[in-house]
């Protein structure tokens, strides 16, 4: 599986180019994604919808997601400006961040992945959670990035 993973990161920076400014390591984590949808529900509020997927890598900075499918509903996933919130399912605890699709790609035509491949650039986070995924990048990178 991380061999594939490799293969699959090197077509697409073969592909887009190496862009990124922070180390990444491979990590496949589960993770929730929800966006808030335009319309108010009968008791005036927003409805949340939200599809899970996993990762397949991060760095303090950006994340790589997989999903299922690129729209929730109506909704594009990736539009512009679409912010998205993110719960990571860490080892210790879940974090939730803020995250901007910078780019996606499907999957149709890789062997054993399907849905879509976005990378998202991280937008925010709370303090404690910050901590914490710094913390477990810290962990990771002590390992050989992938890079």
């Amino acid at each position: 599986m991380a061999e594939l993973a490799r293969t699959f990161v090197s077509r697409w920076r073969r592909f887009f180019g190496d862009r990124r400014g922070t180390r990444r390591q491979q990590a496949l984590l589960p993770f929730s994604l929800s966006l808030a949808s335009s319309r108010l529900s009968r008791k005036g509020s927003r409805r949340v919808t939200s599809v899970g997927g996993h990762t397949l890598d991060i760095s303090t900075t950006g994340i790589a997601l997989i999903v299922p499918a690129i729209r929730i509903g109506e909704l594009y996933l990736v539009a512009d400006n679409r912010r998205l919130e993110v719960t990571l399912e860490l080892p210790v605890r879940p974090v939730e961040m803020g995250v901007i699709p910078v780019r996606y790609e499907s999957l149709e035509e890789h062997e054993t992945e399907s849905g879509y491949l976005i990378g998202a650039r991280i937008t925010d986070m709370s303090e404690e959670h910050r901590s914490h995924f710094n913390e477990y990048i810290r962990k990771l990178l002590k390992r050989k990035p992938i890079m």
